[in-house]
C-alpha cells in the first residue's frame, strides 16, 4: 500500500522495450529516491530515455514523468485525507485476509493432528503449540497493520 513516499518498488513492475527486447526497468536504469517525494530514473544508455518515459506513461502509475534530457523524474503527489483513509481501509482488509489465512492454517493443522496416531496428551500438546504459533503471527499481522496505519496517517 503506497504511503505517498517515493519508492523504487513503485516502478519495479514496469517493462521497457529496448534493443528489440522487453526488459525490466531496473536493468536499463539506475533508480534513486530524492527527498522522499521524487524518484530519479537515470538510464545507463540515454538512447533508452524515450522508451522508459513511454513505458512509465503506459503503466498507469498515476504520476506524469518529467524528462530533463538525462534523467526522468517522478514526483509523488501528497495524499489527501480521503485517499489516506482509503489506503488504511485497504491495509485493514489485507490484514483481515492474513488473519483468515492463519485461521485456515490452524484448522488444517488441527485436523491433521486429530487424524494422526498421536496419544491424547500429544494431541493436546500439539494443538496448544499450533495455537501459540497462530497467536504469535496474528500479533505480527496486527503490528504490521498498526505501523502501516501510522505511516499512512502521518503527514
Amino acid at each position: 500500500v503506497r504511503a505517498g513516499r517515493a519508492n523504487p518498488g513503485m516502478v519495479s513492475g514496469i517493462n521497457v522495450e529496448a534493443y528489440g527486447v522487453i526488459n525490466p526497468i531496473n536493468t536499463l536504469a539506475n533508480i534513486t529516491v530524492h527527498d522522499g517525494k521524487q524518484l530519479f530514473i537515470k538510464p545507463f544508455d540515454r538512447g533508452n530515455l524515450k522508451n522508459i518515459e513511454k513505458a512509465i506513461n503506459e503503466s498507469n502509475l498515476g504520476i506524469n514523468p518529467t524528462n530533463n534530457g538525462e534523467t526522468i523524474i517522478l514526483t509523488v503527489p501528497d495524499l489527501t485525507e480521503e485517499t489516506r483513509r482509503d489506503y488504511v481501509k485497504q491495509a485493514k482488509s489485507m490484514a483481515e485476509e492474513g488473519k483468515i489465512q492463519l485461521r485456515n492454517i490452524r484448522q488444517d493443522a488441527n485436523n491433521h493432528i486429530k487424524s494422526s496416531e498421536f496419544t491424547e496428551d500429544e494431541k493436546d500438546s500439539l494443538t496448544k503449540e499450533v495455537q501459540e504459533l497462530i497467536n504469535k503471527y496474528n500479533k505480527k499481522v496486527e503490528e504490521i497493520f498498526n505501523n502501516k496505519e501510522k505511516e499512512l496517517m502521518s503527514i
